[in-house]
This record gives structure tokens, sequence and C-alpha cells, in this order.
């Protein structure tokens, strides 16, 4: 898709670093307005889960770019639950590990993989309503997306989120370890050549250091009906 290209239908490009809450405020606001809801997240992790299963290092760019291209990606809510579906087969746990993530963040300062996966989430935005969430959805993804938003939240509180998370998954760290992991991981996300987090020049930003993430999906809500989305 050219780059001026507007995807079909409204899109709304969700970014901000780690932990900050727009995977989950972005199923909210795809679930009120009856959107598709794409976690451009879970595609790198998927890159990295299935390289790992290949024996495909995270250092290979080359491959790991091909691998992308291959890749079939489904994005749906089954049972309460969101599922992310890869040539078939339900990823939807095996890519929420930290050994995984690790790979994730490895996969995605690759210039080569991050092409290769900019044409399919262009290809997924192609609908007549979504939701897409990432670090690069508003600067490079869509950029002509009608309504853009950063979310960010102060690092303290993003990495006591975090914490809750991983301690619910039976993962037992520090929240200071935490927040040493999440320094880092903005700091590689934020200084990488390729596709580098950071705001665009016309996102709405949102700190949610102090709210809710139902009261976050609500204003996003509010500000796409009032740019014009009209619910699916």
């Amino acid at each position: 898709m050219p780059e001026s290209q507007t995807p079909t239908g409204f899109a709304i490009a969700i970014d901000g670093p780690a932990s900050s809450g727009k995977g989950t405020v972005a199923r909210l606001v795809a679930k009120e307005l009856r959107y598709a809801y794409i976690d451009t997240g879970s595609m790198y992790r998927s890159v990295a889960l299935l390289a790992r299963r290949h024996g495909i290092p995270w250092e290979d760019e080359e491959t790991l770019a091909e691998l992308a291209e291959s890749l079939d990606f489904r994005f749906s809510f089954r049972d309460g639950a969101f599922k992310v579906v890869v040539n078939g087969e339900d990823l939807s746990q095996p890519i929420r590990t930290e050994v995984v993530g690790q790979g994730a963040s490895s996969v995605a300062v690759q210039p080569m993989v991050r092409a290769a996966l900019l044409g399919v989430q262009r290809g997924l935005a192609q609908r007549e309503g979504v939701v897409l969430d990432g670090r690069d959805i508003g600067t490079v993804v869509l950029p002509d997306a009608p309504l853009k938003v950063f979310m960010d939240a102060k690092l303290v509180v993003r990495a006591q989120r975090r914490h809750t998370e991983l301690i619910g998954r039976g993962i037992e760290k520090t929240v200071s370890q935490v927040q040493q992991e999440l320094a880092a991981r903005d700091h590689q996300d934020s200084s990488r050549a390729t596709a580098p987090l950071k705001q665009a020049a016309d996102a709405v930003y949102l700190d949610t250091t102090a709210l809710t993430p139902e009261t976050v999906a609500w204003n996003i809500v509010a500000l796409a009906r009032e740019r014009g989305a009209i619910d699916g």
C-alpha cells in the first residue's frame, strides 16, 4: 500500500511504550466500536517463536524476513478471549512467555523484518473499522489514520503493572527488576534506526498513570466518534 493511501473505513492507531496499557485499551475500544483489532506486537512475538522452533537465530535478518512474509495472521475474539492464530495454529499463549518476549525485542529492531510485516499490517488494516496498537502505527504503519493516540504512563507505574501481570503468570521478579527491564526496552525502542517509538505530530497524548483502562478506552471511543467513526 503506498505511503499516502488511507485504509478503507476508520482506522485508530494507538502507540506507546511497553506496559502503558495500550493493548488492553485497544481491545476495549475495538469491542465497544465492534471493530477489528490487530495486535502488531503479537506478530513480532510470533516470528520470534516460530524462528526458535525452526532453529533460526534471532539475528538472522534475511531468513527472519522470509519467515515473516510466509505467515498468515488471523486475530479474533472467541469465548471472551483474544486469539492470535498463525498459519492455522493458535499461538495466543505460547507467544506470551518471557523468552519469546525477549526474542521479539531482537526481531523487531531488524529493518527487513519490519518491512516484511509492514505490508501484512497494512493489508490487515484494509477493513471497514480497525484498531491497531504498537510503537510505530501512527508514524509508519498508518500515517494517515484519522485518529492517532499516544498512550504513556510514568515508568514506576508501568513497572508495577507489568510486575502484577508477571506474578499472575507465576513469574517471580521484583518491581525493581521489572523497572530496569522496561527502561532498557524504552531505550531500545526509541533509539532504534528503523521505525523508532515516538509520538506522531498529530497524535493525541494520553497519560494513563492515574486512569483505568476503561476510562482511557472511553475517551478514545469518544474521540473516534467525534472524528466520524461509525460503530461496526
